[in-house]
């Protein structure tokens, strides 16, 4: 029963084979997941990305409620400090999407994982996330626009240390 409730148990073992058994097939679910592109899906999965994309910023939800269930869900995962997530709860206002997107934080990973894994529940547990960073890159273009003529690329990186 306890099974049920923690998402990251999938099975209890006594034998050696269906561990190795269970553990292959999750790992052939993982490769495939990782495939970024079927060429003989492109034109749906872009459709579906599409309207997915659309549905998440038509959604008008309460922040503080949607923070709070993504802390929930997190705690769940418990991939995350209870720090980092009490810091998202008290301050995420206090910043852009943009500042804690690109900070030292789990949100960038998550994020990347449930759009690369289009793992709907990750996706619709950040979708207020998502939401405040379209609005946010949309506002930050709408005002550069205006000030900078000419065409500019813009990348996101990371640096790395020695």
């Amino acid at each position: 029963e306890w099974t049920k409730t923690i998402p990251k148990v999938k099975g209890i073992y006594t034998q050696i084979e269906p561990i190795c058994k269970a553990l292959q097939i999750n790992q052939e679910n993982c490769d495939r997941a990782m495939i970024s592109i079927s060429f003989n899906r492109i034109d749906p999965l872009f459709m579906y990305t599409q309207l997915l994309k659309e549905a998440l910023l038509q959604i008008e939800d309460d922040d503080a409620k949607s923070i709070k269930e993504l802390v929930e869900y997190c705690h769940l995962q418990d991939d995350v400090s209870k720090t980092t997530l009490d810091k998202i709860e008290r301050e995420y206002r206090n910043h852009t999407a943009i500042w804690w997107y690109t900070g030292p934080y789990f949100i960038y990973s998550m994020l990347n994982c449930g759009l690369r894994q289009m793992d709907v529940d990750i996706i619709l547990k950040m979708g207020f996330f998502i939401r405040h960073l379209h609005q946010h890159i949309t506002e930050l273009h709408r005002e550069q626009k205006a000030n900078i003529p000419a065409k500019f690329e813009v990348f996101r990186g990371q640096g790395l240390t020695t």
